[in-house]
């Protein structure tokens, strides 16, 4: 019986190991989990494509307030921020010098005036010779040369009396001019504005002669110029008329309209550069134009050099259906996402109305319309991943509207309140993300 019994405890071993390898392998074995998806609501909200650029803030007149005669500035009749009138005293030049070379012209004026009656005088006993000797020289009474000679004294007598008149107008010239520099010593206001700054204190001495010094500089401040200056790449997107907003750094959050004013033709450093060096010192630094627009200041918080943070608003679509554009892709189930591939899938123009015919009216624009009016609507189609009640991701075709690579409009094919995939576990480019995870699906 021994013999017999060893084999099969070998057997009941043998099984018994079996079944617990394969108990321990079920047990054991490592479960399939679910792709773990990062996603987002499709919701209701503004969208728009822009120009991004960086402008300063300018006056809209700016007036550098300068002294025309030289001299030591006695009185400075304003501070910096005083808001001023035009004709309005802002500075006292000492005018001693200027009101002596008045007078010494007064003078000499009136030694021309004298020196006149002199001459008149002297003319008229000429005249009267003159008169004489002609009487005479008919009556044979006088010779040809004393005739001839009191003529001469005559028309000399005639010519000094126009040559003092000649000097008199030149005294009074002269006289207007020193009157002049006198009213020059009273530095007023050209313009209203405010006091933006004072170049010259009180007690520093001017010197005219070279070039006019500035005293003061003067602004109108209650309308501010912007001027953006934009990238080569994208000038030529823009146009006259266009809407715009910008944001200060002061507040970051409040945006303030306007419209494009006018678009510079060459960039700044035109000013500067010679044309021999031009083409060398433009081709290898960016090019820049300069796009301006207008906004009122009434309150004064806008102020002269000021950093703005310009939108040039190419196209817009206002309370239509968005998702993230990484959400799309160019083909079924997980092609090349239209935010990361072809460029051409990204020039999504501006919504236009629903139908075809405003598509083709929005290309009838080459007088210079806004640019969302030049724009015609791609109505592109794209598929994303939506989930379903169970948690799966579903491709499904959609028609893309408006797209800036951040949001895309979807036109059709999806509902409020949906969600989309935007990167899931299988995702090599979102493996972080995947990792940062620590729920499936995870909602945004």
């Amino acid at each position: 019986m021994l013999p017999k019994s060893r084999p099969l405890k070998i057997l009941v071993i043998v099984l018994i190991t079996a079944l617990v390898a394969v108990l321990a392998w079920k047990f054991f074995k490592p479960k399939e989990e679910k792709p773990q998806y990062i996603t987002a609501k499709v919701s209701r909200g503004d969208i728009e494509e822009t120009v991004l650029a960086t402008g300063t803030l300018q006056a809209e007149q700016l007036v550098s307030v300068g002294a025309q005669v030289s001299g030591q500035v006695k009185k400075m009749y304003v501070k910096l921020g005083d808001q001023v009138k035009q004709g309005q005293l802002i500075a006292q030049i000492d005018s001693v010098r200027q009101e002596n070379d008045l007078r010494n012209e007064e003078a000499a004026l009136d030694n021309l005036l004298a020196q006149k009656a002199t001459r008149l005088a002297s003319l008229k006993e000429a005249q009267l010779a003159f008169n004489r000797q002609k009487q005479m020289l008919a009556q044979d009474a006088t010779s040809r040369a004393e005739y001839e000679s009191a003529q001469a004294t005559f028309e000399t007598a005639q010519a000094n009396v126009k040559a003092i008149d000649a000097q008199i107008e030149q005294s009074r010239l002269t006289i207007s001019t020193a009157r002049e520099n006198v009213g020059y010593t009273r530095i007023t206001a050209p313009i209203d504005g405010t006091v933006v700054a004072i170049v010259t204190e009180e007690g520093q001495t001017v010197n005219a002669n070279q070039s006019a010094p500035t005293i003061v500089k003067l602004a109108k401040l209650q309308t501010m110029t912007i001027k953006a200056q934009v990238s080569e790449a994208d000038v030529m997107r823009i146009n006259q008329g266009q809407p715009v907003y910008f944001t200060t750094l002061g507040e970051p959050d409040k945006k303030i309209y306007a419209s494009l004013r006018a678009i510079e033709p060459a960039p700044d450093s035109i000013a500067t550069e010679s044309s021999s060096s031009s083409s060398s010192s433009t081709s290898s630094s960016a090019v820049y134009y300069n796009a301006l627009f207008d906004v009122p200041n009434p309150d004064g918080q806008l102020r002269i050099d000021m950093t703005a943070q310009v939108y040039i608003v190419l196209n817009e679509a206002k309370n239509v259906l968005t998702v993230p554009a990484a959400a799309l892709s160019t083909g079924q189930g997980r092609g090349k996402k239209s935010g990361q591939g072809d460029a051409s899938n990204n020039q999504v123009s501006a919504r236009s109305g629903n139908d075809s015919n405003n598509a083709g009216a929005n290309t009838d624009s080459a007088s210079g319309s806004k640019a969302s009016a030049s724009s015609k609507i791609a109505n592109r189609r794209a598929t994303v991943r939506v989930l379903d009640q169970e948690g799966n991701a579903v491709p499904r075709r959609v028609q893309v509207g408006l797209n800036n690579r951040i949001t895309a409009e979807i036109k059709s094919g999806l509902k409020e309140g949906e969600e989309v995939v935007i990167a899931d576990s299988s995702d090599s480019s979102n493996n972080s993300a995947k990792r940062s995870s620590n729920r499936s699906p995870m909602r945004l």
